[in-house]
């Protein structure tokens, strides 16, 4: 019957559904312009909530964090204040950006020996459920960053979310194939089930979402503060709910959530700074190692997405997510050796072993097989050049599938993120933040900011923002054809490919040796980048958002 019901539906999302208001705003895949001030997030309706923000006096940072908490309410399924993420801030009286750590972390009475234990389904266990659940930083990261850097009151910034939490808005296609395609995960609790579904019906494209609850959560923070999510009587209903399903989050969990400031990591690529962030996410030494080695070669002379060009992409991916399984991890855990991996002397060693038109061997010791493409990134600047690159995540699309009754948003599956192998250095222990792939990033060139981007898609958010930084300044495209042109992803030995790829040079890449996976095309699980460049000599800003997602940039 359930089978029935989901065909029923897909053919709805295939053939269009009328039902419901419709939204007031314009797709558009192209770059948006201004001069005082932009925005580009994964929805529309939270990039005009960012732009009012920056309208009303706000800066760059009130703007990111009035974005984070508008997509809670219209792309619930990817992020919220059930988890957590890392927001890059670069102010204009700095000379480089600052890292806000809010990344989940595993409660402190997590029982390893039943996540290692060989009768434990580890994937089914860190993915879906109570067990599933890190602690929650989301909320304790935006307050950090708006006390330090931003010039309104998490009141303020609330009260434009409240609103269109409590009156609703259009269900777009993508976020109804989204809710009918995790009809499963959503169908297994209760009370999530009734957030997105009519009495167990997924809700449709055109019709009208409305989320009360969440409404009246955020009311319930707006007038107590983020202390009431980590202490107060929200704290004791979040452990409460996880404790009596046998999960693991606790009061103290909450109470002690710690967010940490860190200085991201730099590189330097054709003359343009790279600031990525640093352990826990891979991401930033993973694209500045890439992008190192890639600086080897004369990447125009090979031609963008020729084979010879997407084979060299495919053998510096797979080396570097060697490396980053082999030892990279929480760096209050483990001693990753992260100056030698993103080391020039390093790149040109990898270049050097470079084999034109043969595939290599997977090296790869540990290493998830199933990864998230959910997750969700938004890039913000201001009329006074403050930066901001955020991304966030409750990990898989739908979380953990647990929603706490009557508080209207989902928590996380991020136990999922550590390794299944226990002597990989991601393995699962109490307290530890999984190693993550989020890599929001900002780069200056001559020390006047040039870019800020970022992405969704599990281990293909670094892949992808490497292709897009290569085809912003080796291929000097603009950002939206930076964001929108092809794109290809590699780990281990199997090469990912997006359909519009052309086919002959598919069958080249077979004939090299490369097992190939083609994707569709614009197909979500490379992604939905969101970015925004600044012309270092007019000031002239230009964003671009990924039309892989509801993508949306706008400018005032």
């Amino acid at each position: 019957m359930r089978k029935f019901i989901l065909i029923i539906l897909s053919a709805f999302l295939i053939f269009g559904c009328t039902k419901g208001q419709k939204a007031d705003y314009k797709w558009t895949f192209e770059n948006a312009e201004s001069e005082h001030g932009m925005v580009a997030s994964a929805s529309p309706l939270a990039s005009e909530i960012g732009i009012d923000i920056l309208k009303n006096g706000g800066n760059a940072v009130d703007a990111a964090i009035g974005i984070m908490l508008a997509l809670n309410v219209v792309e619930p399924n990817a992020s919220g204040i059930g988890g957590g993420g890392f927001m890059m801030i670069k102010m204009n009286n700095v000379d480089r950006p600052v890292m806000i750590d809010y990344r989940e972390t595993a409660p402190g009475a997590v029982d390893i020996d039943y996540y290692y234990d060989e009768k434990t389904d580890f994937r089914q266990v860190t993915s879906l459920g109570y067990r599933s659940i890190c602690t929650p930083g989301a909320l304790k990261g935006y307050d950090n960053a708006l006390k330090k850097y931003g010039s309104k009151t998490l009141a303020e910034i609330l009260g434009p979310v409240i609103e269109l939490a409590e009156n609703g808005f259009e269900i777009s296609e993508k976020f109804g194939a989204m809710i009918t395609d995790h009809y499963d995960t959503i169908s297994l609790n209760e009370y999530t089930s009734a957030l997105f579904c009519n009495e167990g019906i997924p809700k449709l494209p055109g019709e009208t979402f409305t989320n009360k609850d969440l409404a009246e959560t955020f009311r319930l923070i707006a007038r107590n503060g983020v202390d009431e999510f980590y202490t107060g009587n929200l704290a004791q209903e979040l452990s409460g709910e996880v404790r009596k399903n046998n999960g693991y989050l606790s009061v103290d969990d909450l109470k002690n959530f710690d967010v940490k400031i860190r200085t991201p990591l730099k590189g330097n690529y054709n003359g343009f700074e790279i600031y990525s962030p640093a352990l826990p996410s891979a991401g930033g030494m993973q694209i500045i190692q890439m992008l190192n080695v890639l600086e080897n070669f004369d990447l125009k002379k090979l031609g963008h997405n020729s084979p010879e060009y997407i084979h060299l992409l495919a053998e510096v991916f797979k080396q570097s997510f060697t490396d980053r399984y082999e030892y990279a991890g929480d760096p209050d855990f483990v001693d990753t050796p992260v100056n030698d991996i993103i080391s020039k002397d390093y790149a040109k060693k990898i270049s050097e072993k470079f084999t034109p038109g043969n595939a290599g061997k997977d090296n790869t010791p540990f290493g998830k097989k199933d990864e998230s493409i959910s997750t969700s990134h938004l890039s913000v600047i201001d009329s006074d050049g403050n930066i901001v690159a955020a991304t966030q995540t409750i990990n898989h699309f739908f979380g953990s599938g647990v929603a706490v009754p009557g508080r209207g948003f989902l928590l996380n599956d991020e136990m999922n993120d550590f390794d299944p192998n226990k002597i990989s250095p991601n393995r699962i222990e109490p307290f530890k933040k999984p190693l993550s792939s989020m890599a929001p990033t900002i780069i200056l060139k001559d020390g006047e900011p040039f870019l800020t981007i970022g992405t969704p898609g599990g281990t293909r958010i670094i892949t992808a923002l490497v292709q897009i930084i290569i085809n912003l300044v080796d291929f000097e495209m603009s950002i939206d054809q930076a964001i929108e042109a092809p794109r290809v992803h590699a780990v281990r030995t199997r090469l990912y490919i997006e359909g519009s790829i052309e086919e002959s040079t598919i069958e080249t890449l077979k004939s090299f040796g490369h097992p190939i996976d083609v994707k569709g095309v614009k197909d979500l699980y490379f992604g939905g980048a969101q970015g925004i460049v600044r012309d270092p000599a007019t000031g002239k800003l230009t964003g671009g958002a990924d039309s892989r997602r509801d993508g949306f940039a706008i400018g005032h």
